[in-house]
């Protein structure tokens, strides 16, 4: 009896950390396709359909590409890009306002987190 308690205990036990392990390796493989698609949308120039030049690729968050255009930062949903070679296009047309509000909405989060990085050091 106190044999087949120990057998469960350890059974469980390995199950448990199989499926623990086993959702890590996931986790890890989404967030390497999130950085390579990342690093892909990046440093690039972007131009609108008229091939007129939009400005330059910073960031991705979440679907949204974040754009420094001047002194301005536009977000733009990821769906509306195509990547040709070394350049982005934004297909369709940028509604502006909207583009410009979330591109606010992304500097102010990132102006937080940096003060309060600095704040922690």
């Amino acid at each position: 009896m106190f044999t087949n308690v120990l057998i469960n205990i350890f059974i469980n036990k390995f199950v448990c950390v199989f499926l623990l392990s086993k959702n890590k390796k996931k986790v890890k493989e989404d967030s390497l396709e999130n950085e390579e698609s990342t690093n892909i949308l990046t440093c690039k120039f972007v131009f609108d359909g008229a091939d007129k030049k939009i400005g330059e690729s910073l960031a991705v968050d979440n679907d949204i590409l974040i754009i420094k255009s001047g002194k301005k930062y536009l977000g733009v949903p990821i769906k509306h890009i195509e990547i040709r070679e070394k350049i982005l296009i934004v297909k369709g047309l940028i509604e502006l306002d909207k583009a410009e509000k979330m591109g606010e909405k992304w500097q102010q989060a990132s102006l937080k987190e940096m003060d309060f990085c600095e704040k922690k050091e």
